[in-house]
């Protein structure tokens, strides 16, 4: 992301590495992902949490098109949230706490959305951990590659963009009691970036990968917290898939629903063996209000 006025920021798809940089190109290949992705069943109750993978569009997109697909058919069905909360987390910046994207406006080539500021205020307030910094955001695609498919699905809708910095329990306790505050006075959304296990073993990842998602849509944090490590990332943004899914459970659900995974070496068999990653699309849905 980069700044491009007073209160505007500019969503880039690193200048066209992540997603296509011309606008129409990219709505059109969000429209396919998200035509694309077919859903085995109506969803019951409303979708109040969804995890959906940050790789480049060519790789995760169709994937992430199911995460989409559903919060698009759930907001047209009478679901729409007031507000979405899309947390990312760093790759090369490390940090402490949770830093909130400051700005009025977010803009990608798929569109432009308000920063919901009076959201992003009641998560700061009395939180020493929540800060506004858009500093760790600079350079850093996590959060930012959410944002055009967000834009697509619920073209209307404030956002919140947080990097979850650390995993510090402090940091993710903080996190969870802002977001279940939030969500006291409004529908809040909140979607967790995650890709899954990297390694050149086609067939370890996907063994890795169905473990991770039982866990994920057990709602089991503990267990999943306790099988990732520096060395084995089974989530490539842990913290956020964990704070996800404690909202999610303050939320009044029980169970994740797997709406889809590929893993790089399906599609692009040429990489088994130098470099296969893992994605997954899951929602949380709770009865509605």
């Amino acid at each position: 992301m980069r700044a491009d006025s007073d209160g505007v920021v500019i969503a880039t798809g690193g200048d066209g590495r992540w997603f296509p940089a011309d606008p129409d190109r990219l709505r059109g290949d969000i429209n396919d992902y998200m035509e694309g992705a077919t859903l085995a069943a109506d969803l019951d109750g409303r979708i109040v949490a969804a995890i959906a993978p940050h790789a480049g569009y060519i790789y995760s997109g169709p994937v992430a098109g199911y995460t989409f697909r559903a919060i698009r058919d759930s907001a047209r069905a009478g679901f729409a949230p007031d507000c979405v909360i899309v947390l990312g987390f760093g790759h090369h910046r490390a940090s402490e706490g949770v830093a909130l994207l400051q700005a009025e406006h977010l803009t990608s080539p798929a569109g432009s959305s308000r920063m919901d500021r009076d959201a992003a205020a009641l998560l700061t307030q009395g939180r020493a951990r929540i800060q506004m910094d858009s500093a760790p955001h600079h350079g850093e695609h996590s959060a930012e590659n959410m944002v055009p498919f967000v834009q697509m699905a619920l073209p209307e809708t404030p956002l919140v963009v947080g990097i979850v910095g650390d995993h510090a329990p402090a940091t993710l306790r903080e996190l969870g009691e802002g977001l279940g505050e939030l969500a006291s006075t409004r529908n809040v959304l909140v979607i967790a970036s995650t890709d899954l296990l990297h390694d050149p073993d086609y067939d370890r990842v996907g063994r890795s990968d169905r473990k991770t998602l039982q866990h994920i849509t057990a709602m089991d944090s503990e267990v999943l917290a306790a099988s990732w490590d520096y060395q084995h990332q089974v989530c490539c943004g842990i913290a956020p898939v964990l704070v996800t899914i404690d909202y999610a459970r303050r939320q009044g659900c029980r169970a994740g629903t797997l709406l889809h995974y590929r893993n790089s070496g399906d599609d692009h068999p040429e990489g088994r063996g130098q470099w296969v990653v893992g994605y997954g699309a899951v929602v949380f849905t709770a009865a509605t209000r």
